[in-house]
């Protein structure tokens, strides 16, 4: 119900509601800005009051003796006016800050709080647009769009009763321009414009994600001496931006932003003949001439009125885009977290009639798989690619809930673990692995922030990662990355083990942890790997069937169901799909040499 009220709320409400303690500065900047606007109007009078008194003695001038007073007051009108305003836009953007501030925060602790395979399906430029290129353009709506709104409804007020005050007839025809204009500001933000800046801000949050994956990917595309071209989203992208800003500039504003220019610069061809037409019968020629410079010179607060409702609006749109897409992301349900917690009994892992589907997929990624981990002992999940294992293997940290069916660690389904309990008993190597900008040791320490020098040394030396401190220049405080050194993939997963070896968890995930290494890096990374199962129950995820060979049991998956399981050497004898996985991966082994032999031969050359 509070969810329902927030969203009917919407809007500048809901954007208040982060600005917590310091909302009442926002309001309080509207008003400063307003009363600004108002001052703003003093020097137009004390124009008038000049002209008047000047015209009343003509050509006695001499005669006019209040002029240098009228002087003054514009001039206190006018430092007033700035001062008042300057002081409003402090206040709004001291709310303007720590709204932002409150919107990055809470994004971000949600997100904390999401199934880790979340951000498997979303990608982290389109995340970040979220998170901070939306709250920095509420950001712009909070300290300067709403007091140039109030700014704005007050100089409208404020000019509807100047242009009424001295003479009616004038100030009609100068409200021409403004209702011509407004009716042309309107019909660009409403309809097909509030349609253009939702299309707008999805493609800057496309541009960004897509231009995200190109960064990353420049390497490939200058590898292969290819154009942005080559990067087909990114290039899309850019071109659909482009084409939608073009249709929407080109096409759609050029009708009514002419009439708006030529409403507000043309008020001339309003203002001059009404003034011809109403001079010949005036009785107080005087001053009618003082009311027409009053107006000439008034004219001018006309066209800044409307271009600040006009950027108003925009920016309106924008911040309520913003708004939605923020809300999109604090709308996902977060990982649920049971009130009556249980503990894990032991370190074994059960999967009982598991199924799971991901959302948008027709068919499931795992469809009722069964089979049991008892403590200490290694499972290996093989088979065809799209099988299921990384998802069985998820499932276990609840990066995802299984559909139906149970996920058990110590006897307990791990819907009713406490998150923090369940990440502490499961540690993770995966493919491809994360190294921080920090040295050695913090990024080794990621796995238990608490670990002394001398436990990260330990696990480095269990991880075979004694020959990476040595050729260090500073040993585990050299700096990784950028500025520092750089490792090698087969390094990087090494230093990935000491992580896991640190947090000694008691159950170990092991995703593909051995694919893109080297013979050298595989063989340290596979002591590594012996050193890591020691009382620890393994689950691990291999195309390398020889990496699987001792595993205790080995579970074949195919299409997300368990196609066979036993030990290797009875999966074997039993001809089934894995004893051909095993014959096509000794044949591809052999082919190999064979292949380069031949070629040699049939070169005439050596192989």
């Amino acid at each position: 119900m509070d969810g329902e009220k927030k969203k009917e709320g919407g809007g500048i409400g809901e954007l208040l509601a982060y600005a917590g303690d310091r909302k009442w500065l926002t309001y309080l900047g509207m008003g400063l800005s307003a009363a600004s606007q108002l001052l703003g109007f003093g020097p137009y009078v004390c124009i008038w009051l000049v002209a008047r008194d000047l015209l009343a003695v003509a050509p006695s001038w001499g005669e006019a003796v209040g002029i240098a007073m009228y002087g003054w007051w514009a001039v206190a009108f006018s430092l007033t006016s700035i001062v008042v305003y300057f002081a409003g836009l402090m206040c709004t953007h001291l709310a303007a800050f720590r709204c932002a501030s409150n919107i990055r925060k809470t994004t971000s602790e949600h997100l904390l709080k999401l199934p880790l395979g979340y951000f498997d399906s979303h990608a982290t430029g389109e995340l970040r647009r979220i998170v901070d290129g939306c709250a920095a353009s509420t950001e712009t709506l909070l300290a300067h769009m709403l007091p140039d709104i109030s700014g704005a409804i007050a100089m409208v007020a404020g000019l509807l009763v100047l242009l009424f005050a001295f003479d009616w007839r004038l100030g009609a025809s100068c409200l021409v321009s403004v209702v011509l204009s407004f009716a042309a500001i309107a019909s660009m933000m409403s309809g097909k414009g509030g349609r253009f800046m939702k299309a707008y801000m999805g493609a800057l949050v496309r541009m960004n994600k897509t231009g995200t994956e190109y960064v990353r990917g420049i390497p490939v595309v200058k590898v292969f001496q290819q154009t942005v071209h080559s990067f087909k989203a990114f290039h899309d992208a850019i071109v659909d931006y482009a084409r939608m800003a073009q249709d929407y500039a080109g096409t759609f504003c050029r009708a009514p932003q002419v009439a708006n220019l030529t409403a507000l610069n043309g008020l001339v061809a309003f203002f001059l003949p009404v003034a011809l037409l109403l001079a010949p019968g005036e009785s107080d020629f005087a001053r009618f001439v003082a009311n027409f410079a009053f107006y000439s010179i008034f004219s001018a607060v006309v066209p800044t009125a409307m271009t600040k409702l006009m950027f108003v609006g925009e920016a309106s749109q924008m911040s309520a885009d913003s708004l939605a897409r923020i809300r999109s992301v604090m709308e996902i349900e977060p990982l649920a977290v049971t009130a009556a917690a249980k503990h894990p009994s032991g370190n074994s892992v059960r999967f009982d009639d598991v199924s799971f589907t991901y959302e948008g997929a027709e068919a499931p990624a795992v469809d009722h798989v069964s089979f049991d981990v008892p403590a200490g002992s290694t499972l290996a999940l093989v088979g065809p690619s799209g099988g299921g294992k990384s998802t069985c293997a998820s499932l276990i940290p609840r990066f995802w809930d299984a559909t139906s069916g149970r996920v058990l660690v110590g006897g307990v389904d791990v819907r009713d673990i406490n998150p923090h309990e369940l990440m502490d008993h499961v540690a993770f190597v995966f493919q491809t692995n994360k190294l921080f900008h920090q040295t050695l040791a913090d990024n080794v320490r990621a796995a238990r922030p608490d670990a002394t020098d001398e436990e990260v040394r330990e696990a480095l030396a269990a991880a075979q990662c004694d020959d990476i401190v040595a050729k260090l220049p500073r040993g585990i405080d050299t700096m990784l990355g950028t500025g520092g050194a750089y490792l090698s993939g087969g390094e990087v997963q090494r230093v990935a083990l000491a992580r896991a070896i640190l947090k000694n968890a008691p159950i170990v995930v092991l995703d593909e942890a051995t694919a893109f290494t080297d013979p050298e890096n595989e063989a340290l990374i596979q002591r590594a790997f012996s050193r890591l199962a020691e009382g620890r129950t393994v689950i691990m995820i291999a195309h390398r069937l020889s990496t699987v060979v001792g595993a205790d049991k080995v579970v074949v998956l195919d299409r997300g169901r368990v196609a066979e399981s036993g030990a290797h050497q009875a999966l074997l004898a039993k001809g089934g799909l894995y004893a051909r996985m095993w014959a096509d991966y000794e044949q591809a082994a052999s082919w190999k040499i064979s292949a380069a032999v031949a070629d040699a031969a049939a070169k005439g050359g050596e192989a």
